[in-house]
């Protein structure tokens, strides 16, 4: 199967940055999306941005020109970076892959982390 871990929440200021990493792990031969996604106490979990196989990436219209998601150098590995964070960008941090193909052909659908908290405050 697919394991999918979240790393570099944290607690940052106003205006402040902060990157997450994904990374997954298991018999994976190659992956479609993948996808970040947040949800804060009391609220709905959103998507947050998303790049396809092709390197597309499309963002929630609150996370345009201060979040940025692409692929890392080592296979399997997603960032999401940061910047001039807000108070309203506290939340529970989730990645998830689409579709993983293993190397045995076995398609896994909707792997998901547990989580990077992320919280914003003065």
């Amino acid at each position: 199967q697919v394991q999918v871990v979240e790393s570099g929440g944290g607690l940052v200021q106003p205006g402040g940055s902060l990157r997450l990493s994904c990374a997954a792990s298991g018999n994976i031969a190659s992956t479609n999306a993948w996808e970040w996604y947040r949800q804060a106490p009391g609220r709905q979990r959103e998507l947050v941005a998303r790049i396809n196989s092709h390197d597309t990436t499309t963002y929630a219209d609150s996370m345009k020109g201060r979040f940025t998601i692409s692929r890392g150098d080592t296979k399997n590995t997603v960032y999401l970076q940061m910047n001039d964070l807000e108070l309203e960008d506290t939340a529970l941090y989730y990645c998830t892959i689409d579709i993983a193909i293993l190397t045995s052909g076995q398609p896994v659908f909707d792997s998901w982390g547990p989580g990077t908290q992320v919280t914003v405050s003065s």
